[in-house]
């Protein structure tokens, strides 16, 4: 049995050269990629901006900003996953700010096994997220089908005098006969009395 393997698109913002050298055994590319390194701020956002990022890591501080802006604001828009590491004397309070809003916060320095280990909660948390995106996505479309359906149903019992049982009935009978989604009959309606 093959189970997929995910791979996960990776932004580091980060301006310690040390650092960024020892992400090739942290980030290996059959797991992660593409990695991409930029290392300030500014950069990131234009990137973030461009396209999206299954997880973006942040070494704080950053040459044009500490780095806690620009977690905390693609928390906000985005469903990323957030890796913030953090100087040891300002982690107690920047993970009680940011943690809430599921930034993950490191305490630095840290050794390669735990930001392994941590990258991989975090690709965890990445799934769960996605699997909830295309629930969301799939209650949207259908509560959208339920709406487009009560539209044309109105639109029957006014132009057609149906009562609102017998506006239902057509529609499903329709979708049937036809082979097609109750949402095309409704759309078909709707663009008929338009």
């Amino acid at each position: 049995m093959d189970i997929e393997k995910n791979i996960y698109s990776v932004l580091v913002v980060s301006s310690s050269n040390k650092l960024n050298e020892s992400l090739e055994t942290v980030l290996p590319d059959d797991e992660y990629d593409p990695v991409i390194i930029t290392d300030n701020a500014g950069k990131a956002k234009r990137l973030l901006l461009e396209r999206e990022f299954d997880i973006v890591m942040i070494n704080a501080p950053l040459p044009d900003e500490y780095g806690l802006g620009l977690a905390r604001d693609h928390s906000q828009t985005s469903a990323s996953g957030i890796l913030l590491l953090v100087g040891s004397g300002e982690y107690p309070d920047i993970y009680a700010d940011l943690s809430p809003q599921g930034v993950l916060v490191i305490s630095k320095p840290t050794s390669r096994e735990f930001l392994t280990q941590s990258m991989r909660l975090l690709c965890g948390t990445r799934q769960r997220l996605m699997a909830m995106e295309k629930k969301t996505a799939t209650i949207e479309e259908k509560m959208e089908e339920i709406r487009l359906v009560n539209r044309a149903k109105w639109l029957l019992i006014e132009n057609l005098k149906m009562t609102e049982k017998e506006a239902h009935r057509y529609i499903e009978k329709r979708a049937m006969d036809r082979c097609v989604t109750k949402r095309s009959i409704a759309e078909s309606i709707i663009s008929m009395y338009k």
